[in-house]
């Protein structure tokens, strides 16, 4: 048999095998794990894990060739540059905009980035690690995203860029940021990792900043195990994030490739001898965030599946939301602005403050009954140990973060999950809280 008959017959033994490990098993209620997210795959995506290790180029390459302009037309921009998880995407960005090829527009340390004090830690650290000086806005509830009424008074002299996350799946309010944006000459970036496939006014979240970055962690809407993307439509952008992505050399070769720009030993920059080899040019201080060709491999067999993926979220979600409406007395359910089409990553809850019991109490009886949770993330940042001494500005009290560090919780929609889970969740909750 030759190679590729070989490779023919391994891929389609590797289906077969996947079909035979991974069988749907069955539900019972108190005893399986009712989890808030997870890889959902079937054989082709194995199938394509195997066949990137076949060629074993371990790099990046004609998987991530092939995902990059996928991914980028999903979500509606012109350019997706695949990195090693979504907190990498986020550091990539904020990096980017403190680029001296930027010229007057870089970011400079002590620059300010107003961004939102109850999420995800690595939305915020890159400011930090860039030696920016973080801005905390207040959290709305029940949309969870920042409250936009305070956006106007927190700009300063020193502002100079947006940070934001659209929250589980959530678009924040694009069209008040956006105007601010405009106003004050701000970069804007958007943490779109919860929120792959989202709308704002029937356009895709992503789009109305100058940067976004998206996840492809195992509970994220598409999973490569680990994985992330910045994308960008902003030619210098993509070539400056590309730059911070490859050890911050210069040159843009893919690789194994060699003079991609057809005059790789004619360039003259910085102090250099002329004619130094561009492959080992450096303009930016860098890092190695590349995806391996075989996460990029799963990311594309994902990608196919995308589409149904994000409408059986918003179906659980819908149906969940229905079945917790009459306990409503006790929980206050999200809520989504009239413009938002969310694609949701998690159901929030916020227990009031006259239920029955306490977050904590909830949270250990679910737990007990294996229905997953988690809390919406950091809470109020500026609570948590790590951030004890940053330097930062505050504007408003941060109630709203407050309430969601003490009385916020999260359950899954994820596709793995059926109206027999979303029941269990349901029915659990209602009994937990009727018990007391």
């Amino acid at each position: 048999m030759t190679p590729d008959d070989l490779r023919q017959q391994i891929l389609d033994l590797v289906e077969t095998y996947a079909k035979a490990n991974w069988p749907a098993p069955p539900f019972l209620p108190g005893e399986s794990p009712v989890p808030v997210s997870g890889k959902v795959f079937d054989g082709a995506d194995v199938r394509n894990l195997v066949d990137a290790s076949l060629d074993f180029w371990l790099t990046t390459g004609r998987f991530a060739r092939n995902f990059e302009p996928a991914f980028a037309a999903f979500m509606g921009q012109a350019h997706a540059l695949l990195v090693n998880s979504g907190s990498s995407a986020n550091l990539l960005a904020v990096s980017a905009l403190c680029s001296p090829q930027l010229g007057e527009r870089a970011l400079r340390p002590g620059d300010e980035v107003l961004t939102c004090a109850a999420g995800f830690p690595t939305t915020v650290n890159p400011i930090l690690q860039n030696q920016l000086v973080p801005v905390f806005l207040d959290v709305h509830l029940p949309t969870y995203n920042v409250d936009v009424n305070q956006l106007e008074a927190a700009v300063g002299p020193r502002t100079r860029a947006i940070v934001l996350a659209h929250t589980l799946g959530n678009p924040f309010d694009l069209g008040a940021v956006m105007a601010v944006a405009r106003r004050h000459n701000l970069w804007v970036v958007e943490d779109c990792c919860d929120a792959v496939g989202a709308r704002y006014g029937g356009r895709p979240v992503g789009t109305f900043g100058d940067l976004a970055t998206v996840s492809f962690y195992p509970a994220h809407h598409i999973t490569m195990g680990e994985g992330g993307a910045v994308l960008t439509s902003n030619p210098r952008l993509k070539k400056i994030v590309e730059s911070l992505r490859d050890w911050g050399r210069d040159c843009w070769c893919e690789p194994g490739h060699d003079n991609t720009c057809g005059k790789r030993f004619d360039w003259s920059l910085g102090e250099l001898p002329a004619g130094y080899d561009h492959k080992y040019t450096y303009s930016h201080i860098g890092y190695n965030l590349k995806a391996t060709d075989m996460q990029a491999a799963v990311g594309l067999s994902q990608l196919k599946k995308l589409p149904s993926f994000i409408e059986a979220r918003n179906r659980n979600f819908a149906y969940l939301l229905e079945r917790l409406r009459p306990l409503e007395r006790w929980l206050q359910l999200p809520e989504w602005l009239p413009k938002a089409e969310p694609s949701w990553f998690g159901f929030p809850i916020t227990l009031r403050p006259e239920a029955p019991l306490d977050r904590r109490a909830l949270v250990q009886g679910l737990e007990a009954r294996h229905i997953g949770t988690r809390l919406l993330f950091g809470g109020n940042l500026l609570r948590q140990p790590a951030y004890k001494n940053i330097p930062h500005r505050v504007v408003g009290n941060l109630e709203g973060a407050d309430a969601v560090m003490n009385r916020t919780f999260w359950v899954g929609v994820y596709p793995g999950l059926g109206k027999n889970h979303l029941d269990f969740i349901s029915d659990s909750v209602a009994f937990l809280l009727h018990c007391q």
